[in-house]
């Protein structure tokens, strides 16, 4: 899967989606400052295994995170079964009523968009998974 980034958190992946240029590597990035783990960055390869999609590395840039303004750093990697989808969209709603679900390889995922433009979009993120994540 293109255009998206990944990262585990306490053994679950968040999956971030969203536009070029919306965060996706800058949210993947504060994450890690908070003790997650990359799993892909500007790419993920899902798999169905024992009915959970799992996010792994793509081979192609395993390990590899963009730093705007800066450049590639090489992190260490991780897999997790995908938990919730986070889609960064300047059309977040502020209070939603209800959630959608993002459909991967067949099976619903919790999906929670986000206003990308907040310095505590981490915190939010974290909530996010707490609150509507599969455990």
């Amino acid at each position: 899967m293109a255009n998206v980034s990944c990262v585990a958190i306490r053994g679950r992946a968040m999956l971030i989606s969203g536009p070029s240029g919306s965060g996706k590597s800058s949210l993947a990035l504060a994450l890690m400052d908070r003790g997650a783990r990359l799993i892909g960055d500007d790419g993920v390869s899902l798999t169905l295994v024992d009915d959970q999609v799992i996010a792994a590395p793509p081979l192609n840039i395993a390990g590899l995170i963009e730093i705007r303004n800066v450049g590639l750093q090489e992190v260490p990697t991780a897999m997790a079964p995908v938990a919730i989808v986070l889609e960064l969209s300047s059309n977040a709603e502020r209070l939603p009523s209800a959630h959608d679900t993002a459909k991967l390889l067949g099976r619903d995922v919790p999906l929670i968009t986000l206003f990308p433009d907040t310095p505590y979009l981490a915190l939010r993120a974290e909530a996010a998974l707490e609150m509507h994540g599969l455990d």
